[in-house]
């Protein structure tokens, strides 16, 4: 008999049986599912690479979210962003910004062919920044998503290109490494979003009743039509999230059948396309309470925690307030069967407001400055992904107090 080979055998089944008496089997952690929904806002019109404007800011809260955001060592920083914003300055100087009017005015010969090397080495420098936030952008092991913004659809572990196409990012990314520090366990985020859309019309939920067709739409030809596709968003969102929810194991790998999910909780941000019609303004607040209670039954949580983006498009909080729609979702909240279980997150207080400065100064001349803090028009928030990221955060802060409530 080899005696060496039994000894250490021995030897191994002692330290086995140490091992498991200190370290016993943790079961798996049960899913926590998160659902987002709503319009354009939501989709994300963002440029990862935008986020970097969190460095111009001073504020504590933006230097932690620079370390959420951003790989460490990646090399982005407030410098790198400082150099990029004179090198922007100086290829819209150089070239008369994006109608590149300057150097098209210019007689050919040498002067024009300098110009133009030099504004290339500058373009190119510009792209190269771009690309290098882009990738500095974290990736999530923990935190998966599963999106539908508009026609990109895609899912995997939760990064920057989950927004309207892979190159760009809505609320969810901020949210998904928020909430991530807030809670245990595996996390999966289903989005479901389209632009475009209002929730008297195309979000309607079915307790608030049949759609009413106006004067227009019951003399034109497609009246048959417009009832059929009413609530046909609600419909579309809830046959999305069903299938995740079919799914689970495809869509995040830690799912353990054993343990389950919860779904932990809904974000909702829209409210644009129902600032045009009395009949949408003025349902809002009870078609947003019939919407939460629709989703809890549909769902079978009837205390969802449930948080309402309110429309900030308008910037300031005079101009919020003079808006029916953002009043409307405020007002929902409040309702009293949701007490403790609803929250209204103000959306304009995240607003950038640096990147706005350069946006009124007039963005096709001051294009490549201007591309390299913003990358959408105001109503989809400057297409800042420094607003994004912040509202996110803003969303899973609140969140998580809801989450909070409800184990008390």
């Amino acid at each position: 008999m080899n005696t060496k080979l039994l000894k250490g055998s021995v030897i191994f089944a002692i330290a086995t049986s140490a091992l498991s008496i200190v370290s016993p089997v943790i079961a798996a952690e049960k899913l926590k599912v998160f659902i987002l929904a709503g319009q354009s806002n939501m989709v994300g019109h963002a440029s990862p690479h935008t986020i970097a404007t969190l460095y111009h800011s001073d504020d504590a809260r933006d230097k932690e979210l620079i370390k959420l955001v951003f790989r460490e060592g990646s090399g982005v920083s407030n410098k790198a962003l400082e150099e990029q914003l004179v090198r922007a300055r100086k290829l819209d100087e150089l070239t008369g910004g994006i109608s590149n009017d300057r150097i098209k005015k210019m007689a050919e010969g040498a002067e024009k062919t300098t110009l133009e090397a030099e504004a290339k080495k500058l373009k190119d420098a510009h792209e190269a920044y771009k690309q290098d936030v882009t990738a500095a952008c974290v990736v999530s092991d923990r935190v998966y998503i599963n999106s539908i913004a508009d026609g990109s659809k895609k899912s995997g572990k939760l990064g920057v290109g989950y927004g309207g196409s892979d190159k760009k990012l809505g609320p969810e990314f901020g949210f998904g490494l928020s909430i991530a520090e807030k809670i245990d366990g595996p996390i999966l985020l289903i989005k479901t979003s389209w632009g475009g859309k209002s929730l008297n019309y195309n979000f309607r939920p079915p307790s608030a009743g049949e759609y009413e067709l106006n004067e227009k739409e019951k003399s034109g030809d497609k009246a048959a039509e417009i009832k059929k596709n009413a609530s046909l968003n609600y419909r579309m969102m809830n046959e999305s999230i069903r299938n995740v929810l079919d799914n689970l194991k495809e869509n995040h790998p830690a799912y353990e059948p054993k343990a389950g999910y919860e779904i932990a909780g809904f974000v909702w941000f829209q409210g644009y396309n129902d600032q045009f019609s009395d009949e949408f303004r003025d349902n809002y607040k009870d078609n947003m309470i019939s919407f939460i209670k629709d989703v809890r039954k549909e769902y079978k949580v009837p205390d969802m925690p449930f948080i309402i983006g309110v429309l900030g498009t308008g910037m300031t909080a005079e101009k919020v307030a003079e808006n029916q729609v953002s009043l409307g979702q405020r007002e929902a909240a409040k309702a009293p069967e949701f007490k403790d279980n609803v929250l209204a997150v103000e959306s304009y207080t995240d607003y950038s407001l640096f990147s706005n400065e350069i946006f009124k100064k007039g963005w096709p001349k001051h294009y490549h400055e201007w591309d390299t803090v913003g990358s959408d028009r105001p109503y989809h928030y400057l297409g800042s992904g420094t607003f994004f990221v912040r509202l996110g955060d803003s969303f899973a802060k609140s969140m998580a107090e809801l989450i909070g409530k409800q184990k008390k």
